[in-house]
């Protein structure tokens, strides 16, 4: 069903969880899940609730679920709106219920293990959410294999770029792409930015995962050096698109498809058919007030980034040879 916000916006799916100031508690896969100060502006200007958050994501689960799934989360809370400060948190300890799953990581730099939650279902996400979670993080591999990354992404970060240069950036990454005939998925960041991911079907190395990136963003900065850059320090890439290809590391996350973004507008990070990625593409246009009906009515352009992955030889093998 459809509702109609306190402000006038529109979002599909269920009035899920009562109104009412006082804590909720529900359950969800058999769990018990308390939801605190369900009332709590998180965008007080847009009058957006922590209940209109939770809604959402409960909404939502099923398109979002599978990039979710089985993979350790950073968290990224921020538990009293995007007004005020917010903190990553990755080491969750023993302080969280025991039927959630967790997974160790041996930290090399820190000399510590690392204890990431795993998010399993519906009730791991809306746990997270609860924390003050908006942005929903997960790793780009899952515990059943986590140096084999499923996909590859190419992160375009602008720097006071428009949004037009982005649209560009992308669209040469997708020639190039084609030219050595590797598919790829993309979605606004939620931010400013936009995400282009390669389906690798967990078959290769986080290395060779970042190699392939790389090759691919010098060959778009070949082709777009008045607003492209491959440095790594921003004082040196102002006002230039960071085509970033260093997110193909272990433990890296990025806003996952359809997490909300804590910032003005409760924008999403919305996946895109590629006829979309043209002049005049707003990221400001995919909120969690419209997502649930776009999914709906476009299906999930996104989905293949979780099946067959590409043959990463061969692909590597045909862009050396462009770079040479």
């Amino acid at each position: 069903m459809t509702r109609i916000s306190k402000n006038n916006k529109t979002t599909t799916g269920r009035d899920w969880l009562p109104e009412g100031e006082g804590d909720i508690t529900v359950t969800v896969n058999r769990h018990p899940l308390t939801f605190t100060h369900p009332g709590k502006l998180y965008w007080p200007k847009e009058k957006i609730s922590k209940r209109d958050l939770l809604n959402y994501y409960h909404a939502v689960t099923p398109y979002m679920l599978p990039y979710l799934e089985d993979r350790p989360q950073s968290l990224n809370r921020h538990p009293n709106g995007i007004g005020a400060p917010g903190f990553y948190q990755k080491n969750v300890g023993d302080k969280i219920p025991d039927w959630l799953s967790t997974y160790n990581y041996e930290s090399e730099s820190a000399e510590k293990t690392i204890r990431f939650l795993v998010c399993k279902d519906e009730a791991s996400l809306l746990y997270m959410v609860s924390l003050g979670c908006i942005e929903i993080n997960p790793w780009h591999s899952r515990v059943g294999s986590p140096e084999q990354p499923d996909w590859c992404v190419i992160d375009l970060d602008p720097d006071g770029n428009s949004y037009d240069e982005v649209v560009e950036a992308a669209k040469v990454t997708k020639q190039v792409l084609d030219s050595i005939k590797v598919p790829a998925y993309c979605k606004t960041s939620g931010a400013t930015g936009m995400h282009i991911c390669i389906p690798l079907g967990a078959r290769y190395s986080y290395d060779q995962s970042r190699m392939l990136a790389q090759l691919v963003v010098t060959l778009v900065h070949e082709q777009l050096p008045s607003f492209t850059s491959l440095e790594r320090t921003p004082a040196k890439r102002k006002g230039k698109i960071y085509l970033d290809y260093l997110q193909n590391r272990s433990i890296q996350t990025i806003a996952a498809p359809y997490s909300v973004r804590p910032r003005p507008g409760a924008t999403v990070s919305a996946p895109l058919h590629w006829e979309e990625v043209k002049k005049g593409l707003s990221p400001k246009a995919f909120t969690m007030f419209h997502i649930i009906g776009r999914i709906e009515k476009e299906c999930d352009p996104f989905a293949p980034v979780l099946k067959k992955g590409i043959a990463l030889e061969k692909a590597l093998q045909a862009v050396q040879s462009l770079v040479h």
